[in-house]
């Protein structure tokens, strides 16, 4: 119905222009995502990180300039480079497969056949429609099937999904499906709670909301072990 509202109002000189912006603008407000995957280029990484950083500050030096900012001031004069080491180096990293943490399975000498939860993981990311940051923490949980993992590994796997332009239903989904692999278990439990500067700083500017989304697998789509794992993330704790 928003979309019709949208066609309706529309003015119809340069229609097929105005259409495609407004559709694309609001597919954004709408928290779309186009995939399960991160949309990227076949050609993403032909060319090297420092060759990405070179390429990157002189646009980010004409957006500066055509917002009005005077770049001969000391403070600001650096802002390009460091925006464009920023991006690749750091806030974006997560994109290049080659970063992907090396995940280390180990027999499960224990035989601990419970589910094992790793609650209150910090990730912070950016939202891939308006390139600011939602942020909070991240509760996953498995099941083993005879391999377990090193703890930390679980933190490094979020961070990694994270350090890239994001919808948090992709992140959660990306999440468990890679637990999923790397554990050789379809019994995966992943929930995200954060909240989205995009909704707080600009649009409704509603910074009370939290969004939460989940990925369950496996024995996680039973009520009784959803419940169970619930129960121990309280989210409220």
């Amino acid at each position: 119905m928003k979309q019709k509202e949208t066609l309706s109002t529309t003015p119809l000189k340069e229609a097929h222009i105005d259409l495609s912006n407004l559709l694309l603008e609001e597919m954004g407000d709408e928290h779309k995502a186009s995939s399960v995957e991160t949309p990227l280029r076949a050609d993403a990484f032909d060319i090297s990180d420092e060759e990405k950083i070179a390429a990157i500050a002189p646009h980010f030096k004409a957006i500066m300039e055509i917002l009005g900012m005077d770049l001969r001031d000391d403070s600001l004069r650096g802002t390009p480079l460091r925006v464009a080491k920023m991006y690749v180096k750091e806030l974006f990293q997560g994109l290049n497969p080659a970063n992907m943490p090396s995940m280390t399975l180990f027999e499960n000498k224990f035989q601990y056949n419970e589910m094992l939860v790793e609650k209150n993981i910090n990730f912070y990311t950016n939202c891939e429609h308006h390139f600011v940051p939602f942020f909070g923490k991240a509760h996953v949980a498995y099941i083993s099937s005879g391999k377990v993992i090193g703890l930390s590994k679980l933190n490094r796997l979020v961070e990694y999904f994270s350090k890239r332009p994001q919808v948090q239903e992709r992140l959660t989904m990306q999440i468990g499906k890679a637990l999923q692999t790397v554990l050789q278990t379809q019994d995966i439990a992943v929930m995200m709670d954060a909240k989205h500067l995009c909704v707080s700083s600009r649009g409704v500017k509603d910074d009370s909301s939290n969004t939460i989304t989940t990925y369950f697998g496996g024995k996680f789509q039973e009520e009784n072990t959803k419940n169970e794992f619930l129960k121990y993330i309280d989210i409220n704790d």
